[in-house]
C-alpha cells in the first residue's frame, strides 16, 4: 500500500476525512473481496497521481462495521468521494484508473 494512503478507523475517520477541507477518497474494502484486492494497485496508482491533492484512505469493513453501516456500504469495494466532509460521489466495484481518477478530479 502506498505511504500516502491512510488506514482509517472509527476513531480517526472524522479527523482524517470528515473534517478535511477539500477532497478525500475512501476505499471501503474487505480482505476476502476479490475485486477489492484487484483494485489495490489501481488505488496505489491513484495515490501516485493525486496523493498531493487529495486525502486517500482505506476502511476495512470487516474491522470497522460501524463506519460501513453509517455510510450505507452495501457492495465492495465502494470508493466514496468526499468534498468538505460530505459524500459527493461513489464508484462501486472494479473501476478502471481513468474512470476513478476522472471522478475525483471533477471535485478538485
Amino acid at each position: 500500500m502506498s505511504e500516502v494512503i491512510k488506514d482509517v478507523t472509527v476513531e480517526n475517520f472524522k479527523d482524517t476525512v470528515v473534517n478535511h477541507e477539500g477532497v478525500a477518497v475512501v476505499d471501503f474494502w474487505a480482505p476476502w473481496c476479490g475485486y477489492c484486492v484487484r483494485m489495490m494497485p489501481v488505488y496505489d496508482e491513484l495515490a501516485a497521481n493525486l496523493g498531493d491533492k487529495v486525502v486517500l484512505a482505506k476502511v476495512n469493513t470487516d474491522e470497522q462495521v460501524d463506519l460501513a453501516k453509517e455510510y450505507q456500504i452495501e457492495v465492495l469495494p465502494t470508493f466514496a468521494i468526499f468534498k468538505n466532509g460530505e459524500i459527493v460521489d461513489r464508484k462501486i466495484g472494479y473501476v478502471p484508473l481513468s474512470e476513478l481518477q476522472a471522478a475525483v478530479e471533477k471535485y478538485l
